[in-house]
């Protein structure tokens, strides 16, 4: 197919940013006020902060920022030891000096053979020293499968099913390491380095980041290795072998290194002024964090000219098409971009929006709140979680070691990704716009009040319910750090501006926000956790309580 050329001259608008590169902070003032709100967004997405990603330098800076903030307004410090902060056990593993040999035959590291430790605590593998390899059968085919006392002490290898064309199919290991009867296996190999998708190979060589649980109790070994690999554990192919079957012994070491993030929850209390209910607590929050950097530098006008083109013509979202045949024909004009301004190469994920924007906004509310003449009947818990990008950590901790009793809080009221929702970014945006996720999941009367709150305005916002929809593709009631707090049958409202173009992108920029629609929203959330922390009885759980343990269902 001819290559498309993108014109961005005929993109009138879409690479001119809102507000400059750069903005000196300005004194704050107690009313929710968009000027304020870029002095905040401006420093928490500058390219100091690194992209915030948990336990870098940048995420420390970000958060001591956040908690002088608290200071400055005089909330109650709700972290660990009397400081704002509660740290979370969180810890970054990698690969260290791995070695492996089959008898006397080394099998090459990443090549042959690679630890597969991903959210798995590679520091509680068993010793794969000394233990022999048995052949474990085909992956998905729980009818012939090494049994219990076969796989016990050993290192127990499954191939990968043929499809009818002859080539192999792909079975994490992962889906092996739950199986019963491996549970005291010495390791667990899968068959599937030479079919494994290529993210897989490039997120073995990056670090990950898990969280300690203080469980020193050993689990089996887990690897995957190539078909080149499993040939010098046995003196036969693999298919050719019945489950149980014996190969060579094993000598070498999964070797990891581990280092501890000093990762940060960031929590400020407000008390209320009621004897009686001061007990209860509203919470409020956001996520500290985001993604970090990357390092090659990409250049910022090019990747954002893609991605709104990308936008344009309907294809899948800013990421997710990148380099995918759809998007094969796409070229940038590139004398068209030098027009606009010279090459920026840029590797930072700033996050301005995701979530700079609602990590602002909650600073604004609680200065509100800490300057307002008189506090609300019930407590106010502000709390700006870290690891949200990581899969929800530091709501998960938080929620399971929190600064209040956890039955003690009445709603939990969440901002991710309210800087944008204009019409250039998302259909039906525009000034009034807002998405609400979840208001009436476990309480019809928090949706009811955030309605009647925002009849009570002379200019309404337009609440977007379409996102809250059972069964959505996006799933974005599980996503964010309000799933934590509805798994405890706390009533939750994820208030957003939604996606576009420069989510989870390098472009992710506080010049491309929409501060006056950023005041807007952040009074909304004001006056709901105002409502709410006010009301003469507790807010009504009418809705089943979920499962705390079960897995997120939207």
């Amino acid at each position: 197919m001819k290559p498309t050329l993108i014109l961005l001259l005929a993109l009138p608008g879409t690479l001119v940013a809102q507000q400059p590169l750069k903005h000196a902070p300005q004194p704050t003032r107690p009313a929710i006020d968009s000027a304020d709100l870029m002095t905040r967004a401006y420093i928490l997405a500058d390219d100091s902060m690194q992209g915030r990603g948990p336990g870098t330098a940048g995420a420390t800076r970000a958060t001591a920022y956040i908690a002088a903030e608290l200071a400055r307004l005089k909330l109650v410090p709700g972290g660990d030891n009397g400081t704002y902060f509660q740290v979370l056990p969180l810890k970054e593993i990698s690969i260290g000096e791995t070695r492996l040999s089959a008898g006397d035959v080394a099998l090459v590291p990443g090549t042959e053979f690679a630890p597969y430790f991903i959210r798995i605590p590679a520091d509680r593998f068993r010793p794969v020293e000394g233990a022999q390899a048995v052949y474990g059968g085909v992956a998905g085919d729980f009818t012939r499968m090494v049994t219990a006392e076969q796989a016990r002490g050993k290192i127990v290898v499954f191939s990968m099913p043929l499809r009818p064309d002859g080539s192999r199919q792909y079975i994490s290991v992962s889906a092996l390491v739950r199986l019963t009867q491996l549970r005291d296996a010495a390791g667990i190999a899968s068959v599937a380095l030479d079919v494994a998708p290529a993210q897989l190979g490039r997120a073995l060589r990056q670090p990950s980041t898990i969280m300690a649980d203080g469980d020193s109790s050993r689990i089996p070994a887990v690897m995957i290795l190539s078909s080149a690999g499993a040939a010098k554990l046995f003196d036969q192919p693999l298919d050719s072998l019945a489950p149980g079957a014996a190969g060579r012994i094993l000598h070498g070491d999964l070797a990891i290194k581990t280092r501890s993030l000093g990762s940060r929850n960031v929590i400020g209390l407000l008390p209320g002024r009621d004897p009686v209910l001061q007990g209860q607590v509203v919470a409020l929050g956001a996520h500290n964090d985001h993604v970090g950097m990357q390092a090659e530098p990409l250049d910022h006008d090019s990747v954002r000219a893609y991605n709104i083109e990308l936008q344009r013509r309907g294809l899948e979202g800013p990421a997710m098409g990148f380099g995918s045949s759809r998007v094969a024909d796409l070229v940038v004009n590139m004398d068209s971009l030098r027009k606009l301004g010279p090459a920026r190469p840029d590797s930072i994920f700033n996050g301005a929006d995701d979530d700079g924007s609602g990590s602002s906004s909650l600073l604004e509310i609680a200065e509100a709140f800490a300057t307002a003449r008189e506090r609300p009947r019930r407590t106010l818990l502000f709390i700006w979680h870290t690891g949200e990008e990581l899969g929800l950590l530091g709501s998960n901790w938080h929620t399971t070691h929190p600064a209040a009793p956890i039955d003690s809080i009445v709603a939990y009221l969440n901002q991710d990704m309210v800087g944008r929702g204009m019409e250039s970014d998302i259909k039906g945006g525009g000034p009034n716009y807002i998405q609400l996720i979840g208001p009436r999941r476990l309480s019809t009367e928090l949706g009811d009040i955030i309605e009647a709150v925002n009849a009570g305005w002379s200019r309404p916002m337009e609440l977007d319910y379409s996102f809250d929809a059972n069964g959505h593709p996006y799933n974005r009631y599980c996503r964010s750090d309000h799933a934590m707090y509805a798994r405890f049958g706390i009533p939750v409202t994820q208030f957003s501006a939604g996606y576009h173009v420069d989510y989870h992108q390098l472009t992710d920029e506080p010049q491309y926000l929409n501060f006056p629609h950023m005041a807007r929203i952040a009074q909304l959330v004001h006056d709901v956790a105002e409502r709410v922390a006010n009301l003469d009885h507790r807010l009504v759980v009418d809705k089943p309580k979920p499962d705390p343990n079960a897995p997120c269902r939207q």
